[in-house]
């Protein structure tokens, strides 16, 4: 074990875990909507039908993210504390909570889903489609919970790339499984919707099978499930949930305050609506870069904060934060240097890249204030302060985010660049007060591993 521990440690550098990151998220931005893309050269109703499940399953996806969130954080202490048994617990304890979360929410998918399209309002022509791809996806919704689980438990290791090399396997195999099942080559049937549903059920299956076997080679093949069918784990999922539920509740806010502020957009007219798609399409990949760094950061402060090396763990941060924003800052300059350009990829609608490039200019202020959140959060919470960046998010999303937004956004007519400016402030708010908050220092008494609890190297 002591071997083991040594090549994890030599892992945590912030650029051998952060590449691997990067190129994990950027293909599941680039690749997220191969479905919809593949699929509207066949049917647009059938990507209508997708679409509407996707949102469905977007929110599934965030309910089990809470217990990936709280293993990633727990395992990176643990291992830093030296705390091996525990770190295997955490493991276990993970995988089969989320196993038992995925069976339930698969079968409320599978034998609910007619009622939940009904409750969204699904036109009924679209109601069979999106009804079969929901139940094949949903069904296997378990599958992506595993997935994320055992993921966040070889990150959190310091085998970044082995989910890289994943990611990119079942990217390419739903890919190929669509291209087959969609347009029907070499006597495949032609199965539309229902054909890329099986491809991406297929591809996640395949890919957790994979997962499993690295996951068992990189922990030597320590995961103890038999005592948690001796004990009930009280005080692993309690752990876990201290950490998860917070972090769950925040995504769940962000997202439907992002939905009320749509809302307000389409309020204004498809021009507004459509330049908000593109425009976010493209900010995505500027903001890349800070999640990547602030997943790596989040690791490799884990670790410390269990080593109980407070001091290197602030400055961690503080680099990571630094690093983030001049890389940050750079591709937001770039994108907004060639706005016309990148918006024109999308439409020739003068209005729309006119808007657009209005949005992508104050882009360059938007996004150095995300940093900090994306960076400086993730840092607090691999600390154990969990519950202050939850409350404060809330406050400023609803408090600034939407009220600004319908203020400046309607009732002042400032349109769409009014909800930017909501946006900026929200951001930059946030982010300095995380800052605040981490050079505080209060996480330093948060740790999930006590002082008497660290085991000497």
């Amino acid at each position: 074990m002591a071997q083991h521990q040594d090549k994890t440690k030599k892992n945590l550098t912030l650029f051998a875990l952060t590449w691997p990151i990067f190129i994990e998220i950027f293909l599941h931005m680039l690749m997220g909507n191969a479905d919809t893309l593949m699929l509207s050269q066949y049917d647009d109703n059938a990507v209508a039908a997708v679409g509407v499940s996707n949102q469905i399953m977007s929110v599934i996806i965030v309910m089990f993210g809470f217990v990936a969130t709280g293993t990633t954080i727990l395992i990176a202490q643990y291992i830093g504390a030296r705390r091996d048994l525990e770190a295997s617990r955490i493991a276990g304890v993970s995988l089969a909570a989320n196993l038992a979360f995925g069976i339930l929410l698969s079968a409320v998918l599978f034998f609910s889903g007619p009622a939940i399209l009904r409750g969204m309002n699904l036109p009924p022509e679209l109601m069979d489609t999106a009804l079969m791809y929901l139940r094949i996806v949903g069904g296997f919704a378990f599958v992506q919970a595993l997935i994320m689980t055992a993921g966040a438990v070889i990150k959190s290791h310091g085998f970044t790339r082995d989910a890289m090399w994943i990611t990119l396997g079942m990217n390419v195999l739903n890919v190929v499984g669509n291209y087959l099942f969609i347009f029907g080559p070499m006597g495949f049937p032609e199965l539309g919707a229902t054909g890329v549903a099986i491809s991406t059920a297929a591809s996640r299956t395949l890919g957790l099978a994979v997962l499993v076997v690295i996951l068992y080679k990189r922990v030597n093949g320590e995961l103890p499930f038999s005592f948690i069918f001796k004990a009930f784990p009280k005080t692993e999922l309690k752990q876990l949930m201290k950490i998860g539920v917070p972090s769950a509740g925040e995504h769940l806010s962000y997202n439907i305050s992002q939905v009320v502020i749509t809302m307000f957009i389409a309020s204004m007219g498809t021009v507004e609506l459509t330049t908000r798609v593109y425009t976010t399409n493209i900010m995505m990949f500027a903001f890349l870069f800070a999640i990547a760094i602030g997943q790596g950061t989040q690791i490799i402060v884990g670790h410390l904060v269990g080593e109980g090396k407070f001091e290197e763990a602030y400055r961690r941060c503080m680099r990571s934060l630094w690093i983030g924003l001049w890389v940050t800052l750079g591709a937001a300059g770039l994108f907004a240097a060639f706005r016309e350009q990148l918006l024109s990829i999308f439409t020739d609608n003068p209005d729309i890249i006119q808007l657009g490039g209005i949005l992508l200019l104050l882009t360059v202020i938007l996004e150095p204030g995300r940093t900090f959140n994306l960076i400086v959060i993730n840092c607090l919470r691999a600390g154990g302060d969990v519950r202050y960046p939850v409350y404060i998010g809330i406050l400023s999303m609803w408090g600034v985010s939407v009220t600004i937004s319908y203020t400046a956004g309607l009732l002042l007519g400032l349109g769409l660049v009014g909800v930017w400016f909501s946006f900026i402030a929200d951001e930059w708010l946030r982010g300095l007060l995380m800052l605040k908050r981490w050079k505080g220092r209060q996480w330093q008494n948060m740790s999930f591993v006590r002082e008497g609890d660290r085991k000497k190297a």
